[in-house]
Formats: C-alpha cells, sequence, structure tokens
C-alpha cells in the first residue's frame, strides 16, 4: 500500500469511527455536569448589547478553564464601526458560561480578530488583536485613504489569572507592520505555542496584510491580489514581537487571507489560508514552515483537497493525542457558508479526507479547541436563516 493510501485508509477509519455523531444536534441542560453536554450557545446576536457576535477564537488554559473570545458589533454584521472584543469563560468543558466580559473596547472604534494564545511557559493568556478608527472601512484603508493612526494597528495583552482579567492593549505596530503595509488581521482563531523542536516556547501569530499598489500602477490597492500572508512571533513570552515569513507575490494566483497554524508531530508548523479570489483552483492554500514560522518551505500553494470549502476562514488543529490526525473545520458548501464540517489528514496536511458534518444550518467562522485526550471542541458562527446569529460550542470525541 502507498503512503497515500495509507493516509486515506486512515481517515476512512476515523469516518467509521465518527459517522454516527453526524446528526448529533441535542442540547443540553444549562447547568450540566462538566465534560457531559454535547452543545451549547455562549452568544446570541442581540443579546447582551450586541447586534451581532462574530469571529470566534478559544483556547483552554493551563487549569482547565475554556476561554470563548468573540468580536461583539454594536451596530450590525458589519466589518467596521465600534466594535469590542468579549470574552466568556468556561469551567466545566464548555458547557456552561460565566458572564460576558470587554477585553479590549473599541470606544466607537473597531477592535477585533482576536488571537489568543496560552504561553506555555507561564500558563498565561496572551492574546493579540488589531483595531481602527471606527469610520475606516477595510475598503478605505486598503485604498490608503486613511492615516495611520485611523488605519490598522496591531495590540498585545496579556492575562495572569486564567483569564479573569488582562492588560491594556499594548501597540506593537511598528515592530510588527512593513510601512507599505495597509490592511492587516491577526489570525483569527487560536494562535500557536511551539511546544517541541528548537523552538520550544516561541509564540506564533499567523496574519494577513494588503500592500500598497507599485509607484506608478493604475491599482487602487483594494484589488484582491494585493493581499499576503505573514506571521509574527515572540521567543520571551511576548514581551517583544518580530516579523516571520512575508508572503509577498502579489500576482492575484494565490491571495492569502485568514490564517490558522499547527505543529505538527514532526516539529514543523502547517498553515492553512483563505484564497481571498485567487486564480488558483478552490479557496484553500497551505504551506509548511521548518524554522517555526520565520520562512515558509515553499510558496502558498492551493490545497486541492478541500475544494468543497468556499471563500471563508477555517482553523486546523493538531491534537496531542498519539495518532490523531491534523483536523480542519470550514463550511463545506463551495458557493455557500453553510454545512460546517471537520476535515482529517493523516499526512500532515498534504491531503484531506471528509471526516465529520456538525451541522446542515449555516455557518461561518470556526475555531478549533483540545478539552482532553478524547475530545475536541469547535466554536463556530451558525444560524437559521444567517450564519451570524450566534456561536455555537460543540464537543467533538477523538476515534
Amino acid at each position: 500500500m502507498t503512503p497515500r493510501s495509507r493516509s486515506h485508509a486512515t481517515v476512512l477509519a476515523l469516518l467509521t469511527a465518527l459517522g454516527a455523531l453526524t446528526a448529533l444536534t441535542v442540547r443540553q441542560p444549562a447547568h450540566a455536569a462538566p465534560g457531559t453536554c454535547d452543545s451549547s450557545v455562549p452568544y446570541v446576536s442581540g443579546e447582551g448589547g450586541y447586534a451581532v457576535y462574530r469571529i470566534p477564537a478559544v483556547v483552554k488554559t493551563r487549569p482547565g478553564t475554556l476561554l470563548a473570545f468573540a468580536e461583539g458589533r454594536r451596530g450590525g454584521a458589519q466589518d467596521s464601526g465600534d466594535i469590542d472584543v468579549v470574552l466568556r469563560r468556561s469551567a466545566d468543558g464548555g458547557c456552561t458560561w460565566g458572564p460576558l466580559t470587554v477585553v479590549a473596547a473599541g470606544h466607537g472604534d473597531t477592535r477585533g480578530n482576536p488571537a489568543p494564545v496560552v504561553d506555555p511557559r507561564t500558563g498565561d493568556i496572551v492574546l493579540l488583536t488589531c483595531g481602527n478608527s471606527g469610520s475606516a472601512t477595510e475598503a478605505r484603508i486598503m485604498r490608503g485613504e486613511v492615516t495611520p493612526q485611523q488605519g490598522r494597528r496591531v495590540y498585545v495583552q496579556r492575562s495572569a489569572d486564567d483569564g479573569r482579567h488582562f492588560t491594556a492593549p499594548r501597540d506593537i505596530t511598528d515592530a510588527v507592520k512593513r510601512p507599505d503595509w495597509r490592511w492587516y488581521a491577526t489570525g483569527p482563531g487560536h494562535a500557536l505555542a511551539l511546544t517541541h523542536g528548537p523552538h520550544t516556547g516561541r509564540l506564533l501569530i499567523p496574519a494577513n496584510h494588503s500592500a500598497a499598489p507599485p509607484a506608478g500602477s493604475r491599482d487602487t490597492g483594494q484589488e484582491a491580489k494585493y493581499y499576503g500572508g505573514h506571521a509574527l512571533y515572540s521567543d520571551d513570552m511576548g514581551l517583544t514581537w518580530h516579523l516571520g515569513f512575508v508572503d509577498a507575490v502579489y500576482d492575484g494566483v494565490t491571495n492569502a487571507n485568514e490564517t490558522s497554524a499547527a505543529q505538527l508531530p514532526d516539529g514543523r508548523v502547517y498553515l492553512a489560508a483563505r484564497d481571498q479570489n485567487g486564480t488558483a483552483p478552490g479557496n484553500r492554500l497551505d504551506s509548511h514552515s521548518g524554522d517555526g514560522g520565520r520562512t515558509l518551505d515553499r510558496p502558498y500553494a492551493a490545497q486541492p483537497t478541500l475544494d468543497a470549502v468556499p471563500v471563508v476562514q477555517g482553523s486546523v488543529l493538531q491534537p496531542d493525542t498519539p495518532g490523531a490526525p491534523l483536523l480542519f473545520s470550514a463550511p463545506s458548501v463551495p458557493t455557500a457558508r453553510r454545512a460546517l464540517a471537520l476535515w482529517a489528514s493523516a499526512d500532515a496536511g498534504r491531503t484531506f479526507a471528509p471526516l465529520l458534518t456538525l451541522t446542515d444550518r449555516r455557518s461561518a467562522y470556526s475555531d478549533l479547541v483540545q478539552l482532553g485526550p478524547r475530545h475536541i471542541g469547535v466554536l463556530y458562527e451558525t444560524g437559521a436563516d444567517s450564519p451570524y446569529e450566534s456561536l455555537e460550542f460543540r464537543r467533538v470525541p477523538l476515534p
């Protein structure tokens, strides 16, 4: 049997083990025992003072608390305006959630793109976010119509008490954003802490940007070909930050956008990116980094085995359970944000196969977290008429 055949045989075994879970939609009582629920709904649009909740990110802290971050959008589903980064905590594995707290307040401006990570050395939660003036849309920023202070800025915060309180946002833009970049977005979704290999302890934040057109071009900068991927990293627990790899090929073939990362058992980093209307086949791109995110092993290229995914953010997770495959979550209808699903890769991201459909309803952004040796969690946008009606949390067994 060839390596690729063995990979698909492994994934087929996973499909058999999880097939019975495809239609699982039962919700548990509000006060279920720890770890006994199937799903919960930490955010419902229209509640808590926000018109819409979007952009999920979730991590598990060292004591075992789940932190579910989101953007609380006061004015509606649009990406600009009065937006806060909000948080709810769960001490029972995602069955019930504590009160909503504001981690980064916009005060009329935009704060978002939460990318949290647990520092493996201290157990502190390090949170990267971005922000801009509430009147500055992504289109205006990409066209260069705003000042640097009105445009995208990058911030870091820290919690040393299990997510109960966070420090004030600290601006690190000058260290991680090139002068000719306009748009900038961290993640969104959980960031990555390297736990083995020569760069153990590194905090790695996958991100994307847009560049200004070259001198003399008739382009405005709003064209999708000016999107590119990059990473920022810290080797001192989030105190100082540096640019890692930069994807700067603005040819319109692969337009790397929102990105998620996972460290593979062999120590390499796998990077999965949204392709924003590039001419490459499908809507997903990927690459690997063998040096902890400082450079890419090869340029971003199309991932053909995820051609069922529409233009949307996705999440990757490498569980630390021995033998577990690399997992990917995203909607599974190429032309619509609907039917959030999981895929599995048994060959370090070379190929993926469908594993489980979580819902047939409308759905969009998602984030994955390992809950324990036998379970993962998925925090995702979903709804009956719109994918932005709520953020639901699902527990899924690992085979």
